[in-house]
């Protein structure tokens, strides 16, 4: 009987010491148990500049219903074949990576994360939060990583948070509430993130201008009276620069393995009508050199249609754009400027309209390396460049077009807001004749938040390609 329990003593001593050792082994040394703020913020920063610059989001979305680009084979993006399939990225990228690590980072105690670090991730999730509603309309927005199944917030709604969202963003920020590591972008520049904050404001200001034209004008009032500023020069554009393969910029290696896209037509010709002399930054002049002239591809066409026009033929988007260490511009000075000038147009704050719009044509011809006064003189004061005050829409509208070439997510906004330029679907487009307003709803919203959706959909209007969003009805 004791050599029985002899042995079930050492039988269990043994199982302990296993136990225990299994759990050390489980253990990844070069793991931390706790996330750290500076590796979320870098990671946000990255993925985030991923997403907007990215294939799903801009140059096989957007960026074509905008027409910058165009595809000449495997056409059915830019003819609007799609599935509730295709736009699946910014969703879920949007709310499982971004806006979960920026909350971890917003939630984390006072020791983990100072308030600067705070304000900067607020600040991020606002801009996310911005890209999905301006992309899909309701969202889920205050349940947003709460719940599993969270409500959809309206549009209205989800803007005017965001206001309030910045306003506490800015009230966390300050250049001596410590310092910040793992910033990619402003490197810790506290004066710069307060910048952004307020041309974030007034970006949505004018988001909600043509609906709730008061608060918008408030809200436009609050971000330019704001002792910290908006973006002024092109030193405060908030941009992630990439660096080389595997961390280059997303455009740059698709084009590394691929050959379907090109600069669309329609800008092509808008820009050779206006000498524009970002048209070679823009574009690169066909492979074939008989043809000596930029040639963009059409948009909207079949695939043997688009085919046809002739790969060596057409344009590629310009080396620019497609080189690995091209940046991911988010928010520019010289759309700060644009919206500036709509802000005073609209009699929002005080100001000289067509000057502020000048200084936004300048300040992209200084973002893509044009200094030269001359050259900018002559573009600014053609007759069909000229600020027209009679029509801001349109002035503003055309060459924030161009301004934001690259841009797809934004430049798709900002059209389907003031209208301009006018633009036409291409003859094998689906949508009779329509271009989208809008992106479809993932198919899993459907499957795993139903009743949610449903909702939303019940009070937005049906979740089609051609649903016109709350600041986009007219």
């Amino acid at each position: 009987m004791l050599k029985k329990l002899t042995y079930i003593t050492l039988f269990a001593l043994t199982m302990t010491s296993c136990s225990d050792t299994l759990d050390e082994i489980n253990k990844n040394p070069n793991a931390t148990e706790t996330p750290l703020a500076p590796y979320l913020l870098t990671g946000s920063l990255k993925q985030g500049a991923d997403l907007y610059w990215g294939s799903d989001n801009n140059f096989n979305s957007s960026l074509l219903f905008v027409q910058h680009w165009a595809k000449i084979q495997y056409t059915e993006p830019d003819r609007y074949d799609v599935s509730n399939t295709s736009f699946t990225s910014l969703w879920n990228t949007g709310y499982a990576t971004l806006i979960t690590d920026l909350n971890t980072i917003i939630n984390f105690p006072a020791d983990q994360a100072n308030t600067n670090y705070k304000g900067i991730a607020l600040t991020l999730r606002s801009w996310t939060f911005l890209l999905l509603t301006d992309a899909y309309g309701s969202i889920p927005y205050k349940e947003a990583g709460q719940k599993v199944t969270p409500a959809y917030n309206t549009q209205k709604e989800v803007y005017t948070g965001l206001l309030e969202d910045l306003k506490q963003a800015q009230s966390l920020l300050g250049t001596t509430n410590g310092s910040v590591t793992g910033d990619l972008v402003y490197k810790g520049d506290i004066t710069k993130w307060k910048k952004l904050v307020n041309s974030l404001r007034l970006r949505i200001a004018l988001r909600i201008s043509d609906k709730e034209p008061a608060l918008a004008k408030q809200a436009a009032i609050d971000a330019t009276s704001d002792a910290a500023g908006v973006l002024s020069s092109n030193n405060d554009t908030f941009k992630f620069t990439y660096t080389s393969s595997p961390q280059q910029n997303p455009a740059s290696a698709w084009f590394e393995t691929r050959d379907d896209f090109r600069i669309s037509k329609t800008l092509v010709d808008k820009l050779t009508d206006l000498a524009d002399p970002r048209l070679p930054i823009y574009a690169q002049l066909p492979s074939d050199a008989t043809v000596g002239k930029y040639v963009g591809g059409a948009n909207g066409l079949s695939n043997s249609d688009a085919n046809s026009q002739g790969f060596a033929k057409t344009s590629k988007p310009g080396t620019y754009f497609l080189t690995s260490s091209s940046p991911a511009v988010i928010a520019s000075y010289s759309e700060t400027l644009f919206n500036l000038a709509e802000a005073v147009a609209r009699g929002y704050i005080s100001g000289n309209a067509e000057q502020l719009y000048n200084d936004a044509i300048t300040a992209s011809f200084n973002q893509f390396g044009i200094t030269n006064a001359a050259t900018i003189s002559t573009y600014l004061n053609q007759a069909s460049v000229k600020y027209d005050a009679s029509n801001y829409a349109k002035s503003i509208g055309t060459q924030k077009w161009i301004a934001f070439y690259g841009q797809g997510l934004d430049a798709f906004t900002e059209w389907r807001r003031l209208d301009y330029p006018v633009l036409t679907a291409g003859p094998a487009t689906v949508l009779d004749g329509q271009i989208p307003s809008r992106f479809f709803y993932p198919g899993t919203e459907q499957s795993l938040n139903g009743v949610s959706y449903k909702a939303a959909i019940a009070a937005q209007g049906k979740d089609l390609l051609t649903t016109k969003l709350w600041f986009d009805a007219k």
